[in-house]
């Protein structure tokens, strides 16, 4: 009977041998289980959406940008005119400012003394020369008050097109 407890004792060791091994492969098998559970596991980096879904938002949103988009190139096309309408004054006056530098250095030059010599001539010279710059100045006085009304009118007339413009 020894022996046939002896031949179980070895058997029970054996098994517990086979037990152990089996125990150590598993757990060598599983060991990992938690990060490829994570590295296996899906997460949605993207999501994909129907082609019609993404037409249609494409569209709210060129609906929604569209009226703001015309607002700003009218606001912007108006401050463009507006530039060019006051860029078009300020070369008006300045053109009206180089005629007006333009005849009174002309008057400035000594037209009449050569005309009329030296004062020494006499009163008769010396009245002909002073009814002379008299209508000298009258004639630059006129000048200036007509190159004043043509911007004047100019500028009605611009004033004119703006008005029409916004209607």
């Amino acid at each position: 009977m020894a022996e046939h407890l002896q031949a179980s004792v070895a058997s029970l060791q054996s098994s517990l041998g086979l037990v152990d091994s089996s125990i150590s492969t598993l757990e060598s098998g599983i060991s990992d289980f938690p990060r490829l559970c994570k590295v296996l596991q899906t997460t949605r980096h993207f999501e994909l959406l129907p082609e019609p879904t993404l037409r249609e938002a494409q569209q709210a949103l060129l609906d929604e940008i569209t009226p703001s988009i015309a607002h700003l190139l009218s606001l912007a096309s108006n401050h463009v005119e507006k530039l060019s309408r006051r860029e078009q004054g300020l070369r008006a006056k300045c053109e009206l400012q180089e005629g007006r530098l333009h005849s009174s250095n002309q008057t400035r030059q000594p037209k009449v003394r050569s005309t009329y010599g030296d004062r020494s001539g006499g009163s008769g010279n010396a009245a002909k020369a002073a009814e002379m710059r008299r209508l000298v100045q009258k004639k630059e006085r006129l000048q200036y008050a007509v190159e004043r009304l043509e911007l004047q009118s100019k500028q009605r007339e611009r004033q004119l097109r703006k008005s029409m413009a916004f209607q």
